[in-house]
């Protein structure tokens, strides 16, 4: 799915969009148990509250493609006989109305979900009478190309909130306000079947977490029975580790710089051309930023093969996993610095006298705890 079209679905959880009609839920404790399970009405629920859940589910579509979402796909014969591919049809296409087929599911969730709080697992249904869209983009509301139906769920931690002082207007004073426990924003969720090029895709799932270092992966391989895709922290964690594992000596300030500034004008690029497409990165274009830095082709090979290694082979990495566009760090065991992205230029690297020193460039301005130094 790309940027758009989770938009599009994201749009549905609001009150005058949605067709979801009830919400079937289990409250599950921080060791397993069952607490109690829900099948409530949207239509009886007060304004405020229907706005409340429905902003939940919706969070399950936030976040950063590559990153908190990521695309699940289920080989064909999964599809064909895979229980957990079996399942989720079953819910979806029961409209949640199977009672075995949805507690199914929750045992399911419980057996691979651990938390350190109680949790809520909700599931929605909805069927999207989808839009037709012409070859200009323009939305005709009348002219329907599909229906898209779907079921999402999320799991969230339910917390105990900290008691407070707070107002009684009938006593005009101020006393501890009760404790009560809440549902707090997703840690997991999923959308499914996938809406790719607006339409249904029974071979796809759209896989919410969010926290990027958290892989949940036994709950994908409950859920999906999938390979789960590495999460984005780890991705960056391992490109780092296979930079500088395979060009070793050869990892200079420069190559990391070089790497930094191209993938930064990548994301840069890309976000101003308004593609919804994801942005990706394959092992060529990386191979060409290494190239253009004078690396060897024997240092440039032991690169693909490490990277064939941890990624596979014809693995396409999303950028903004492996850079943050945002910061530029360096750092030894005792010293860190901290510099804009966009004058990565000012730092270099030099020996001196047979001592390795990392040079900083600095004119005007130059402050030590806060108090302005000159540099004779």
């Amino acid at each position: 799915m790309n940027e758009r079209e989770v938009s599009e679905i994201r749009r549905r959880f609001r009150p005058d969009k949605s067709n979801i009609t009830h919400i079937r839920g289990c409250y599950v404790s921080d060791k397993g148990e069952i607490l109690s399970q829900l099948n409530q009405s949207v239509a009886l629920m007060l304004e405020d509250e229907k706005e409340k859940i429905l902003g939940i589910l919706k969070r399950t579509l936030s976040g950063s493609l590559g990153k908190n979402l990521m695309d699940i796909s289920f080989p064909t014969q999964q599809v064909v006989n895979g229980e957990e591919h079996k399942r989720l049809m079953k819910l979806r296409d029961s409209h949640l109305e199977d009672d075995e087929a949805v507690e199914d599911f929750f045992d399911h969730v419980r057996e691979s979900v651990s938390m350190e709080t109680n949790y809520l697992i909700l599931l929605a249904y909805d069927a999207y009478d989808v839009p037709y869209r012409g070859r200009d983009g323009g939305r005709q509301d009348d002219a329907s190309a599909d229906v898209f139906s779907y079921i999402l769920c999320s799991v969230c931690p339910v917390k105990l909130s900290k008691s407070a002082l707070s107002y009684h207007t009938q006593e005009q004073a101020f006393h501890n306000s009760k404790t009560d426990w809440i549902v707090c924003a997703p840690e997991l969720g999923f959308l499914f079947p996938a809406f790719d090029d607006r339409s249904t895709n029974l071979y796809g799932a759209l896989y919410y977490s969010r926290d990027i270092s958290d892989g949940h992966e036994a709950f994908i391989d409950a859920v999906f029975h999938s390979e789960p895709p590495m999460p984005a922290a780890a991705q960056k964690e391992t490109f780092q580790s296979v930079l500088g594992g395979s060009l070793e000596d050869d990892c200079s300030m420069a190559v990391v710089q070089a790497v930094h500034a191209q993938f930064s004008d990548m994301i840069q690029e890309h976000k101003e051309s308004k593609d919804k497409e994801p942005l990706v990165i394959s092992k060529p274009e990386v191979n060409h930023v290494l190239k253009t830095c004078g690396l060897s082709e024997e240092r440039v090979a032991a690169f693909d093969k490490d990277f064939d290694e941890s990624f596979g082979a014809h693995a396409d990495l999303s950028p903004q996993n492996l850079v943050d566009v945002k910061r530029f760090e360096v750092s030894t065991p005792d010293v860190k610095i901290l510099v804009s992205p966009d004058r990565r230029d000012l730092i270099e690297t030099r020996v001196l006298g047979g001592a390795k020193y990392i040079l900083i460039r600095a004119e005007d301005g130059v402050e030590v705890n806060g108090v302005p130094i000159s540099i004779q």
